[in-house]
């Protein structure tokens, strides 16, 4: 036998210090809702009198409640009642974020909702509110699996038909990642056999005029040609160093037309040594602009006769394979003595030589990653060929990855109001990804300002363990834990070295100890 259905009426909470005054007020309130409420349910009829005892009445009539809501229960109407978050949250305690879907790159599990956490910059990109675009920010101390998380991304991403794109490798830890996936690896450096000219013209996009594209391709070469000169000299150029470059590619260019071949930065570094050809192309007897390219022609020098002689000064060996998984520049032989100009330059060029990929239209979507990003923070020309690449990311439809160590490395890009810090304050600005895998106690309050995290999270980025971040995507926040495939964790050990036995380097090692003499 089912029990009859009733209505009940009861009060919240009473305020700890609430009025005495008030407490026959409100409860004489409660008695007419409790009345209201155990007559809502009862025909117009058959409503219980005042003092007639309740519990010796029958909820419903022996035919049951009429009308189509029959045993459904009746319409309770309270007063409003306001209650504080804390309140509310007790009332509620098991609600978590959704999550960002099921479509997308599979990254670990999400520690509040125990579900699988997944994500895809392109499939989020006009589907979620706030979500502007493509870039990520990938922030975390050493051995908290920041570079294992860059990887497995751009490893699962190869299985969704992206391409990726390591225009600097300063550790050489991507090589084996490429290889892997039947990629390239180039390896730039003293002693290698490895070139790239940096003034290669990429393939002209189909609807484009012959006129049209090649006035793009001397704009981009005057762009790098720029971005060099200024990151030996350390210094904006002046105007007639800017008209120097121009005439000494068009020269360079011209006589690389009448060989056939592709002009090469010793042909530009060759004219700009020569004040006559300069003078003579512009009609100044002054030697003026002689003078004006002298400063040009020795940063230039370095790249073709200094210490990066043989990697950049001579024609490609190799031929840019645009249906290839993953393409990565080795850069791990320069930089080596702490100066990092040498391998800014690299970098430069070799982000230069795949800007023709990049710019292919059909070329599909790619990941770009900048690993050890925070060691060219200090250098204004590459971080000005970054934030063009940031802004352009959506018509190009490349995601950019910036892998740092502290969010306090961009602060290091100069001092506040400098042209360093606007450009890298606007790297993480147009990032509507960031990921923070644990900071150290000083860092947090700069991570907290510049990132805009609350009291939580920042509490909760001081204590992420290994292989968990706070991702924030476009103002929504999760705590994801990183979960690796044991073929993964083998490719992308970092540690191998500390973790190894001395006796697995004494036969290695053997042929190079000297002997002792007797």
């Amino acid at each position: 036998m089912n029990s009859p259905t009733r209505a009940y009426a009861s009060q919240l909470f009473v305020p700890r210090k609430s009025d005495r005054r008030m407490a026959p007020a409100a409860r004489k309130q409660f008695a007419a809702a409790r009345h209201q409420a155990r007559n809502a349910a009862r025909p117009e009829g058959r409503k219980a009198q005042v003092g007639t005892d309740l519990d010796l009445r029958a909820a419903y009539p022996p035919a049951g409640r009429p009308g189509p809501a029959s045993a459904r229960g009746g319409r309770l109407k309270l007063p409003a009642h306001r209650m504080t978050t804390a309140t509310a949250s007790g009332a509620y305690p098991f609600l978590a974020e959704g999550g960002l879907g099921a479509q997308g790159i599979y990254v670990g599990r999400d520690v509040h909702a125990e579900a699988a956490f997944t994500y895809d910059p392109f499939a989020l990109y006009g589907r979620l509110d706030g979500f502007t675009n493509p870039n990520i920010l990938l922030a975390g101390v050493i051995g908290m699996g920041k570079s294992a998380l860059a990887k497995s991304l751009a490893v699962r991403a190869v299985a969704f038909g992206y391409r990726i794109y390591v225009p600097c490798d300063p550790k050489g830890e991507w090589t084996i990642v490429a290889q892997e996936l039947g990629g390239q690896t180039i390896a730039l450096g003293p002693g290698l056999h490895g070139r790239l000219n940096p003034l290669d013209a990429p393939a002209r996009p189909p609807g484009v005029s012959e006129t049209d594209w090649a006035s793009e391709v001397r704009k981009r070469r005057l762009l790098l040609l720029g971005s060099l000169a200024k990151t030996v000299l350390r210094r904006d150029l002046h105007p007639m160093e800017h008209t120097a470059l121009d005439v000494a590619l068009d020269q360079a260019v011209t006589h690389a037309d009448t060989t056939g071949a592709t002009p090469l930065l010793g042909d530009v570094a060759y004219v700009l040594g020569s004040p006559e050809r300069l003078d003579g192309a512009l009609g100044e007897l002054s030697g003026r602009f002689g003078q004006a390219a002298e400063d040009l022609a020795h940063a230039l020098r370095r790249l073709v006769h200094g210490d990066l002689a043989g990697m950049f000064d001579a024609p490609s060996t190799v031929d840019f394979d645009p249906a290839a998984p993953m393409l990565s520049i080795d850069v791990s032989r320069l930089g080596g003595a702490g100066d990092d100009t040498a391998l800014v330059l690299a970098m430069t060029c070799a982000s230069a030589w795949m800007e023709s990929a990049l710019a292919d239209p059909t070329g599909g979507r790619r990941w770009v990653i900048y690993d050890e990003a925070w060691r060219v923070m200090r250098h204004v020309a590459l971080l000005e060929r970054m934030q063009s690449q940031w802004k352009l990311s959506r018509g190009l439809g490349i995601a950019n990855m910036m892998v740092i160590h502290r969010l306090s490395d961009l602060l290091t890009a100069g001092d506040a109001g400098s042209r360093g810090r606007a450009l890298a304050e606007g790297l993480l600005t147009d990032c509507s990804t960031r990921i923070i895998y644990r900071q150290e106690a000083d860092q947090l309050g700069s991570a907290a300002s510049l990132l805009g995290l609350t009291g939580v999270e920042t509490q909760a980025v001081s204590a992420l363990t290994k292989g968990r971040g706070l991702w924030k995507v476009a103002g929504r926040s999760f705590i994801t834990q990183h979960l690796l495939h044991p073929r993964e964790r083998e490719l992308f050990d970092t540690d191998a070295r500390m973790h190894a036995k001395p006796s697995e380097f004494t036969n290695a090692d053997a042929s190079n100890i000297p002997a002792k003499s007797p």
